[in-house]
């Protein structure tokens, strides 16, 4: 095994990772999961944890990995 130099420090990026939405209705707050394995754009359909109304949520990720999430009512 190579030796480290001082410092160093490995960073593994993980398959998934969460995105933030809140509901328009209520304000809840929910963390959506975001599996970025699945590609950029992905649909997921929640219910509402106050009002349990359904949203199709939308999350859209670039490629530096951050996770853009917007709703609309089922």
């Amino acid at each position: 095994m190579a030796k480290r130099k001082k410092g160093y420090r490995e960073v593994r990026r993980s398959a998934h990772q969460e995105a933030v939405y809140n509901f328009d209705s209520c304000g809840e707050e929910i963390v959506v999961p975001v599996d970025i394995s699945a590609g950029s754009h992905q649909d997921y359909v929640e219910d509402c944890p106050v009002f349990c109304h359904p949203m199709t949520l939308h999350v859209d990720s670039s490629p530096d990995g951050e996770a853009h999430v917007e709703g609309e009512h089922e």
